[in-house]
């Protein structure tokens, strides 16, 4: 064996190692969230949806948050976590912190949604306002933590962190001994970097697919490039997605080790799939959910025989206006007044 497969290949199992001892932890402090059968999706029963969309903050992040925060020692307990986000990673630090007893602060732009400042209060933890964008906001709480000898809770770039989501993987494993085929959306690469390693570690046969959108793809650039690279950010649908990856992330290595294979969708194909999530299913996912589906589709409207498929349905925390905006699109016109209603 090579060198850099070997060091790849360690990386692998030492992530999927901290994953497995995650899942341990988790387990009595969430439990496991359901697997489902898609029949409306697939009627031929080969494809399964794993519903992170039912973990109390509505997303897999929880998973990552109250790993990390039942790792904190005791002075760390005492001083408290800082975050910074607008949406998932925020609610769920506040969710886990106020479950273990832990102070957390938020730190989020001036411009974040009141509806998402309000599910972070409600779960107990203060929120400071600060700077106009969320590259601001992080760079004030890094601030905060670091003046106030505080751990700041990065949503991705911890390896503790990723040990937690990677916990899925181990949990899957467990529902699906059987699964051919992962697809799992990708942004800063903590998600399919824990779960590709817990699943690649036991079932080196399972193909793991990133799945990315086309507005903002900087983990599918990395790994193409085999190092850290930018790419442009648009908008998207998959807004939790989307944004550029910290220097020296700790997420490349095991992307890079365990993921098999990258893929990039437009957003009418991300849209659409998740409009036929929510109508067909009646499952309510956010938009990066759209991603993996749409690459399903992809695939197995290639008439490739895809064996025993599963998508991680990462989150539910789809917003008014994205949910207005997908029906406008996609639900049938009203009928006509001489028609049936």
């Amino acid at each position: 064996m090579e060198r850099s497969e070997r060091a790849s290949s360690e990386v692998m199992v030492e992530v999927a190692a901290s994953a497995s001892e995650a899942a341990g932890v988790l387990a009595q402090e969430l439990g496991p969230t359901p697997l489902r059968e898609a029949l409306a999706l697939d009627p031929t029963g080969q494809l399964y949806l794993k519903l992170e969309c039912f973990q109390p903050t509505g997303s897999f992040k929880i998973r990552g948050a109250t790993y990390r925060i039942a790792r904190l020692d005791e002075d760390e307990r005492a001083a408290g976590v800082v975050a910074a986000s607008t949406g998932n990673h925020g609610a769920a630090v506040a969710h886990a912190a106020r479950a273990a007893g832990v102070k957390a602060t938020v730190v989020l732009p001036t411009s974040a949604a009141p509806a998402r400042v309000a599910a972070i209060e409600s779960r107990g933890a203060e929120v400071i306002r600060h700077g106009a964008e969320c590259g601001a906001a992080e760079l004030h709480a890094r601030s905060l933590a670091e003046a106030s000898g505080r751990v700041f809770l990065s949503p991705y770039n911890d390896s503790l962190v990723m040990a937690g989501q990677g916990s899925m993987g181990v949990e899957l494993l467990e529902q699906l001994p059987d699964v051919d085929r992962v697809y799992v959306a990708v942004g800063g690469g903590g998600l399919i970097g824990g779960v590709a390693s817990a699943l690649k570690a036991a079932r080196p046969d399972i193909e793991v697919i990133g799945c990315s959108p086309e507005a903002s793809y900087p983990m599918h650039a990395s790994a193409m490039a085999g190092e850290l690279t930018d790419t442009p950010h648009l908008d998207t649908l998959s807004v939790a997605t989307a944004g550029a990856l910290e220097e020296g992330t700790v997420t490349l290595a095991p992307c890079l080790a365990a993921v098999d294979r990258w893929e990039l969708v437009g957003e009418e194909a991300i849209s659409s799939s998740l409009f036929e999530l929510i109508t067909k299913e009646r499952i309510l996912a956010e938009g990066a959910v759209g991603v993996p589906l749409a690459v399903w589709s992809r695939d197995q409207g290639a008439g490739r025989d895809l064996g025993t498929c599963c998508i991680i349905v990462c989150g539910g925390n789809l917003d008014a206006e994205h949910l207005a905006t997908l029906m406008a699109a996609h639900a049938p016109s009203a009928a006509s007044p001489g028609e049936p209603r």
